[in-house]
This record gives C-alpha cells, sequence and structure tokens, in this order.
C-alpha cells in the first residue's frame, strides 16, 4: 500500500509539519509494509511563485501568518476549489479595498486567478506516483488549498481514497467538510495517531492487517453510500508514550532542493504537552484551543530531552518552536537544566503563563529559551478576571519587566470588548502606559474574536448570545448559512465592553509604546546600599536617579513584587526612623510621576529592568569626588544625577 501525505499553503516553509512528521514516524513503526510519502507542497508553492515572478518573502507571510482574521489565505484558493478564476472576485475586492494595501489586494487577485494551474500541476504529480491514499493536513489557512487539492486528486483517479484531518476538522467542523464536499472520502476528527492508523489498516489488502472496521474508528467521518457518517470521538485521549518523536527528513530534504531557502531560517517544531493543565479548571472564556481534548498530558523529561537533542544533532538545527499551549512546569528542573548544560546553545521559543517568577525566567534564559508567548491578554486584573486567566495586571506587568532583564523576546497580544468591561478597567492604565515604554510592546491589539470550543462560545449566556458565521467564509465558499455555522471557527457577534471611542485611545497608546520601544530605558542596578537608576523613556525628562535613603531603599526593593499601599506602609514603619503613611503615598505619587511604578487594582510594582553592570553614576560620582576628570558617561542633554533623600 502506497499513501501520500501532503502539507499545503499556508504553512510556513520556515517549519516542518509537526503532524506529518509524526504520522509518518507512527506509520512506519506501526505499519513497516506501508510505502510513505510527505509533500511539502507549501515550499512547491514557494517555489511557484518565485518562479512566477513578482512574489516576495513577504507576500508568503502575508497569508501564512497576517491575514488568518481576513481568510485571504483561503479565498486566494477558491478558484481552483470551485474551478473559476472568478469566484467571489467583486464580493472580495469590495471587502478588502479598505482593510488592506491595493499591493497587497492585487498580490490576492493575481495569486487567486492563477493558483488552478498550480493545483492541476501538483495533483498530476502526486496522482502519477499512483499512491493508494492521499491525506491532507489543515490547520489555519491550509483548509481550501487542502480541498482543492483532493478534488483535483480525485477527478484525475477517482479510485484514490482521499482524507483530511487536523485542526481545522476537529469536531463539527470537521463533519461539516465531510457533508459537503464529498470528493473527500475520509475525515479523521481528533487525535490522528491512533485514528490515521487505523484507518490505513483498514484498507491493507486481506491477509496484511486489513482486519479494521471503519465504523469504529473513533472520530472518523466516512461514508456509507450517499449518506455522510461521523463516529463518535473517543473518550481516551492519547497517552504521552503513544506520541513518537517526528521524522522530518521529507522536509528538509525538499528546502535543500527549494529555490527560496532564503526566506527563511529552518525551526525545528516539538512538542513536550498536549492540552493545557489550567485550562483544565479554568477555561480561559475567550479561548478556543485544544478543541475536544483539553486535558493535560506531557512526555516524559527524558523522552523529550532526547528528542530535542536528536532532532538538533541530526538536522544540524538550533532553532526550536515547542507547540505546548502552556509549558510542563516540572520541565524547568529536567529538561530545560539539562538543556542549559548542552555543549551548544540552543534557541527555543515557548509558550508559557505570565505568573512566572524571575528565578523561573533566569532559567529560561539560561536553558536558551528567548522568544516566549507569556498569554498577557491585558493589563487590568479586573478584565483578566472576566477572561479566567488567573493573573493580575501587575503580574504581567512584573513578567514584561523581567523578561527584558533577561533578555527574552515577548510576543502578547492586548485583548479588549469583554462582557462586563467599563472604561475604568483601560483608563487608568492607558495613563501609566509611558512608563512601560521600555518593555517588549505588544505584537497586536483587538477586539477579542468568537472562537468555537471557547467558553464564550458555548454559553451564550456569558454575554455572546447573537452569533454568525464570520464574514469571510461566505466569501470563500459556496455553502448555506447552517453549514458555515458547522464548517467555521470564527464567528461574527455583537461588540462587548468598551465603545469605540476609549478603544481607540488605548490603539494609541499602544502604537505609542511600540514607536517608543527602540529609544526607550529605564534600569537600575542595586549597588552598594542604594539604587541606581537610568531613563531615557521619551516621556519622562530625567535621565540618572540615585535612591540612598534606606527607607526608599527598603521598599523600591519590595517592588520587585507587586505589594499593597498598606504592605509598603508596614515595611517602611518597620526601619529605624520609619515613616508614617503620608509620606510613604508621597513618595509613591513621585515615582510614579517619574514612571519608576506601575499602580493597579491597589497593587504597586516597580517596573525598572535589572542591569548589574549599570555603574554609570557610580563611576561619574566616585570620578567627580577624586577630582579626576568627569567620564563622558552624560546619556544626554537632561540634568544629571538626581538624589533623593
Amino acid at each position: 500500500m502506497k499513501i501520500t501525505l501532503v502539507c499545503m499553503p499556508w504553512a510556513s516553509t520556515a517549519t516542518p509539519s509537526l503532524a506529518l512528521g509524526i504520522l509518518s514516524k507512527k506509520i512506519a513503526d506501526t505499519l513497516p509494509e506501508v510505502e510513505t510519502e510527505t509533500v511539502y507542497a507549501n515550499i512547491d508553492f514557494a517555489d511557484w511563485m518565485f518562479h512566477q515572478g513578482g512574489y516576495s518573502a513577504n507576500d508568503f507571510g502575508f497569508f501564512s501568518l497576517e491575514s488568518y482574521f481576513m481568510g485571504c489565505g483561503d479565498w486566494v484558493f477558491s478558484s481552483a476549489l470551485y474551478d473559476d478564476t472568478s469566484w467571489r472576485v467583486e464580493e472580495f475586492t469590495r471587502e478588502m479595498t479598505d482593510s488592506i494595501s491595493a499591493e497587497r489586494l492585487e498580490t490576492c487577485l493575481r495569486i487567486h486567478r492563477t493558483v488552478p494551474a498550480f493545483i492541476d500541476a501538483l495533483a498530476r504529480r502526486i496522482v502519477a506516483d499512483e499512491p493508494d491514499l492521499v491525506g491532507a493536513t489543515s490547520t489555519f489557512q491550509q483548509n481550501v488549498a487542502s480541498l482543492a487539492l483532493l478534488r483535483r486528486v480525485k477527478e484525475l483517479s477517482p479510485d484514490t481514497r482521499t482524507v483530511m484531518g487536523g485542526a481545522n476538522c476537529d469536531g463539527p467542523q470537521g463533519e461539516a467538510l465531510h457533508r459537503n464536499f464529498g470528493f473527500v472520502d475520509y475525515v479523521v476528527r481528533g487525535e490522528g495517531e491512533r485514528s490515521f492508523t487505523q484507518l490505513i489498516a483498514a484498507h491493507l489488502p486481506d491477509g496484511a492487517g486489513g482486519s479494521e472496521d471503519i465504523s469504529r474508528i473513533p472520530g472518523l467521518c466516512w461514508r456509507d453510500g450517499d449518506a455522510s457518517v461521523s463516529n463518535p470521538l473517543s473518550d481516551r485521549l492519547l497517552a504521552p508514550g503513544e506520541i513518537p518523536s517526528p521524522d522530518y527528513d521529507a522536509y528538509f530534504d525538499r528546502l535543500r532542493r527549494s529555490r527560496v531557502q532564503s526566506w527563511s531560517e529552518p525551526v525545528l517544531v516539538v512538542e513536550g504537552a498536549r492540552g493545557c493543565w489550567w485550562g483544565e479548571k479554568h477555561h480561559c472564556t475567550f479561548c478556543g484551543l485544544n478543541g475536544s481534548a483539553m486535558t493535560f498530558r506531557s512526555k516524559s523529561p527524558h523522552t523529550y530531552l532526547e528528542e530535542i537533542l536528536t532532532l538538533a544533532g541530526r538536522h544540524r538545527v538550533l532553532d526550536f518552536y515547542a507547540v505546548d499551549n502552556i509549558l510542563e512546569m516540572s520541565y524547568l528542573d529536567s529538561v530545560l537544566a539539562k538543556i542549559a548544560e548542552a555543549p551548544f546553545d540552543l534557541r527555543i521559543q515557548y509558550e508559557v503563563k505570565s505568573n512566572m517568577k524571575l528565578s523561573q525566567i533566569a532559567r529560561l534564559r539560561a536553558a536558551g529559551v528567548v522568544s516566549v508567548q507569556p498569554g498577557i491578554e491585558n493589563l487590568s486584573t479586573r478584565v483578566l478576571k472576566i477572561m479566567d486567566k488567573g493573573v493580575s495586571g501587575t503580574l504581567n506587568v512584573r513578567f514584561l519587566r523581567d523578561a527584558e532583564s533577561n533578555g527574552l523576546s515577548v510576543a502578547w497580544n492586548y485583548l479588549y470588548g469583554f462582557p462586563g468591561e467599563t472604561e475604568d478597567d483601560y483608563l487608568p492604565v492607558i495613563e501609566q502606559l509611558p512608563a512601560l515604554h521600555h518593555l517588549h510592546p505588544y505584537t497586536g491589539a483587538g477586539r477579542i474574536a468568537l472562537e468555537r470550543f471557547s467558553p464564550y462560545f458555548d454559553r451564550p449566556d456569558l454575554g455572546f448570545a447573537e452569533r454568525r458565521p464570520h464574514w469571510q467564509y461566505p466569501l470563500i465558499y459556496d455553502l448555506p448559512e447552517t453549514e458555515l455555522a458547522d464548517l467555521a471557527y470564527l464567528f461574527d457577534t455583537e461588540d462587548r465592553g468598551i465603545e469605540k471611542a476609549v478603544a481607540d485611545r488605548l490603539d494609541e497608546a499602544l502604537q505609542e509604546w511600540r514607536e517608543n520601544y527602540v529609544r526607550s530605558r529605564l534600569s537600575y542596578a542595586d549597588v552598594d546600599g542604594r539604587i541606581e537608576l537610568v531613563n531615557s523613556r521619551p516621556g519622562f525628562a530625567w535621565r540618572t536617579m540615585t535612591l540612598d535613603d534606606p527607607v526608599e531603599v527598603e521598599l523600591f526593593r519590595a517592588l520587585h513584587d507587586p505589594r499593597t499601599i498598606d504592605q509598603l506602609v508596614h515595611r517602611a514603619g518597620q526601619r529605624s526612623g520609619g515613616w508614617e503613611r503620608p509620606r510613604v503615598e508621597g513618595l509613591l505619587a513621585d515615582w510614579r510621576r517619574r514612571g519608576l511604578i506601575f499602580v493597579e487594582d491597589d497593587r504597586v510594582l516597580h517596573v525598572a529592568t535589572e542591569d548589574d553592570n549599570q555603574l554609570m553614576c557610580r563611576i561619574r560620582r566616585e570620578s567627580q569626588k577624586s577630582g579626576g576628570p568627569e567620564l563622558a558617561l552624560e546619556l544626554a542633554e537632561e540634568p544629571a544625577c538626581v538624589t533623593i533623600s
């Protein structure tokens, strides 16, 4: 038996497909008699764009990374799905004219006109190899390209079995795909390692192990005559030991032959855990990740470490992307601690929870974690409680501060539009954002999307009772709204939360943060019992400052973590010559004016990053005291050191 597995656009060319890497290895381990080929059609398409001329890596990145919430990547392949190069062109143009640039729009229209030829050539190449089964994985904007390919494969070779699987096929989405596209023989819903292998076994020739009954394969959609049948999803999720290390040889073989290798550097994808240990107990209200499999499971530290080191050695690649929705915290003392001791430097991207402490963040960095996605989402504690995030606004700022101290890049979004939020949750934060301009700015901002599988979707009583398939779907698919309602992952709904005027103020303040980040600094060194601070944020005129009063130093150190004013008053009163409450409140008011602290939900936190090498003021002051020449250490033409005592 011969199988072809396909990774279609718009999967990134920088990463191999984890799904296909795992499935190809699983098949090799359990059904060695099956011949499996993996086709990286996303790289084929990048090469096709190169040969067409006029396209760049930025164009591919737009469809792969930027346009998900507009559906551009799926729409451009709709011409191949419906065999019509004029498919919804007028409607798409009208919808996108004010959303993307004229150049981007023309790129979309050009690809839409020409992709049928690519799909036809790809399908002919695959069919020429005479596979018994062709399977396509679909996540994010791979849906329509995958459907278009399978349609053409079925036209060219009616006896070839066609299969789809992946995140876009979970739950009702998979049923809708199978129900509405008759050229797809099977849809694998949920985790495919077990069910896809069972499906292959069911099609083996008699005597070769083909004894599986497809009616009993969990989650499988199949056809009984003309009727679409959906088997119930399994109530037994895969154990970590059932998930093999991925085989990425096909990816690197294809990448070596690509004309567009320079478009990106390869990054190895690894998976230490599935599900979300926070979401098991507190599913974030807006989050649709994990679909039907929220239960958290993690590989043994030994297995995961061996997988990472083996992949790095085999492919001579040091960059890794962990797809885990959340870090298995025990890995800090096991997997990551061992990686920190390795004789080479890995560069790892990881998703974490934003309540991590400085010592934990430092251990991440020591292990080679260079980029994190901590799920910050908002800086208002009240809004975070509405989300059920389990963190506060000051803890989120603490994470940004400590990540900056450790040189970690942070990817995070600022989300708004939650039922029950008010402008009072935003205006005090907006006022303080200039104090944070030295910390890693947001990646994106906007109203929350209503996502399938999220509590907001599953429980209309939480605030989003009215919903309809997102506007992109009618532009892409020739289906009635009732079917789109099952096929869609994103939904349009009435705006909730803050009004547009407040949202616009937030967007403007966040954009200012992004623009000022490269020129902004606020750092400190704890030197001989005093705090030396350096500032270059445009919103604050002072440049250097020294705190040398023992109470001030004590309070500043205490504000490494969020504290209430009562806690600070207590600390100040415990010191020799202790302070009363009015003096503490006066100091905090002054520090807030100078942008040293962030105040939210009755908690206070200092926002200066650590810099143990920061001795500018100290060196200059000591040089002046000794009568020596003044060192050229001025940061700007602003006042020099300010001593608060």
